[in-house]
């Protein structure tokens, strides 16, 4: 694998753990927000994430390159959770049907705290690859003086 090759995984891990921790901060936001665009309350998301194969023959990767495609993690969509909001008796809420039940967003906040966590520590590990290969990349500079 070559220098270019490794800091390109490490960019798509960078972007994709990005992308996650936006997610999450949505989740965290909305905890409480019983409507959404589509009416009901607002529902959990989490990102598809897929992995791009590295090695492939000599045809795909001329074919990989005119793609202009990088190997390494692509966040593929945004999924909705299936599950139902939890119901929560506040007969003096805005949003309370007729029976005072409120539907909530059915986040819990330690699940996305340490998805978050998880999410953090995979950016930095793509960080410090990212700071390995540059400081390998250096050295070999440095070999042939």
């Amino acid at each position: 694998m070559d220098m270019e090759q490794a800091l390109a995984l490490s960019a798509s891990g960078l972007d994709v753990q990005r992308q996650r921790m936006n997610v999450i901060a949505s989740n965290l936001a909305n905890v409480n927000s019983t409507k959404s665009a589509q009416g009901g309350p607002f529902r959990r998301r989490d990102l598809v994430i897929r992995s791009a194969p590295v090695g492939r023959p000599f045809g795909a990767m001329l074919d990989k390159a005119a793609r202009q495609e990088s190997p390494g993690v692509r966040a593929v969509r945004v999924i909705e959770d299936p599950r139902p909001p939890r119901q929560v008796h506040e007969p003096h809420h805005p949003d309370a049907d007729a029976q005072g039940n409120v539907a909530m967003p059915d986040i819990n906040v330690m699940e996305e705290m340490v998805n978050l966590m998880t999410a953090s520590r995979a950016y930095e590990a793509n960080v410090t690859a990212m700071s390995v290969t540059k400081a390998m990349a250096l050295k070999a500079l440095e070999i042939g003086r």
